[in-house]
């Protein structure tokens, strides 16, 4: 990919294409051959669902079984691509219940975030595996949810994996390993970047139906969970995984961009998250059509060293001593860090490992989002502990909606 030009929407179209080409031999590091078959249901077969679903059907250790989305010709073209009898296709508001009540194991739930702490935790309820996309959640509710419905998965002994790439990455693994050993020294600060084009944002109809396609719903705070949220959360997860605690606090500023905007998610901010370890945390983000280079990195600093994560670019650490590492490009993370995570879900399943460690880190990047959006959009300073005492739900207006 040349990553000085591309857009996130041309991100996903290059890297869905490389998914297609990408040798059968580095899908799961144990191979095809002999695979136990977990019966799966996707819930939400929009384009990164269908997507996604490929790769899971490419492990060849998975058996996809039924299908939700809200509209039915789009769970009827994934269920035929995917061998699924028509009859288990379901469509509507409450499509992903039919999938969780026939006879799957596991969920995968690539569905706008607004509907994930609901589905998730009916799934684990009916003592189902649950392999969901990120953000978890658009409020504070949804996100104790989602930490109470992983609790119960571990309490009985089923797997709950949220899928962020940027931690599989071999070459980000290490430059991580290196800040946090002691020879790094203390860690000063940390600046994040989330740099994507947006998504389209048309008129709404007379019912909310029309944004619930197309990624329009990333418009929509209530639905999205606002672009810090949706896609900055890359890159805050990142940084939360260098500096090893969720922020106390936060600061910024924040407004919509985009011409003739016609939801209220924010598309441009700055953030500056407390910790109390001391660090300091930059964040800033942008989510417009103005040919800006698409990007989501983070920039760690010592005393001595600096050291840089990445998703499109380079991973290294720079500095005096030992811990120096020349690092290198990170190779086509989008489709290969989700390679990974279906093949650590598999083997988790499969193996019965529970530990579900992916998961704490990834309520409290929610969090962490949340209280970024909030503070920036009030122009004030709010800790955490303000922003889970407001426990503060958002609901869209679902009026009208087919059941």
């Amino acid at each position: 990919m040349n990553t000085a030009s591309i857009s996130r929407r041309r991100f996903i179209e290059v890297a869905a294409a490389a998914a297609v080409l990408q040798p059968l031999a580095s899908r799961g590091e144990d191979g095809p051959a002999n695979k136990p078959k977990i019966k799966i249901g996707l819930i939400g077969a929009g384009s990164r669902g269908s997507w996604i679903a490929t790769l899971f059907q490419q492990h060849c250790g998975y058996e996809f079984h039924a299908i939700a989305d809200y509209f039915q010709p789009v769970a009827d073209k994934a269920g035929a691509a995917l061998g699924v009898d028509e009859a288990r296709c379901f469509s509507g508001l409450s499509g992903f219940s039919k999938v969780i009540e026939s006879g799957v194991e596991a969920v995968i739930l690539e569905t706008p975030p607004y509907f994930m702490p609901e589905h998730a935790a009916a799934a684990v309820a009916a003592g189902l595996h649950v392999y969901m996309a990120k953000p978890v959640a658009v409020d504070v509710p949804g996100c104790l949810t989602i930490d109470a419905a992983a609790a119960d998965a571990t309490k009985k002994q089923k797997v709950f994996l949220v899928d962020y790439q940027m931690p599989t990455d071999p070459i980000n693994n290490e430059v991580v390993r290196r800040i946090h050993d002691a020879g790094f020294g203390p860690l000063l600060q940390v600046q994040s970047l989330g740099i994507c084009d947006g998504f389209s944002d048309p008129p709404r109809g007379t019912t909310l139906e029309s944004r619930l396609q197309n990624l329009i719903w990333c418009n929509d705070i209530a639905m999205g969970g606002d672009y810090i949220g949706n896609f900055d959360i890359n890159a805050i997860d990142a940084a939360m995984w260098i500096i090893g605690e969720r922020p106390v606090s936060a600061s910024g500023s924040s407004r919509v961009g985009r011409p003739n905007p016609h939801g209220d998610s924010r598309d441009v901010c700055s953030v500056i998250y407390r910790y109390a370890n001391g660090v300091i945390h930059n964040h800033y983000g942008q989510a417009l059509s103005n040919s800006a280079q698409c990007t989501i990195r983070v920039l760690a600093y010592g005393q001595r060293n600096n050291a840089q994560v990445d998703y499109l670019g380079e991973a290294y650490l720079h500095g005096a001593g030992e811990l120096r590492f020349k690092g290198g490009k990170i190779e086509n993370l989008y489709t290969n860090g989700v390679v990974r995570n279906i093949a650590t879900f598999h083997q988790n399943v499969t193996g019965g490992i529970f530990t579900n460690d992916t998961v704490r880190r990834s309520v409290d990047g929610c969090l962490a989002c949340i209280l970024g959006r909030e503070a920036a959009a009030r122009g004030t300073d709010l800790t955490m502990e303000q922003l889970l005492k407001e426990n503060r739900k958002l609901d869209p207006d679902l009026t009208g909606l087919k059941a």
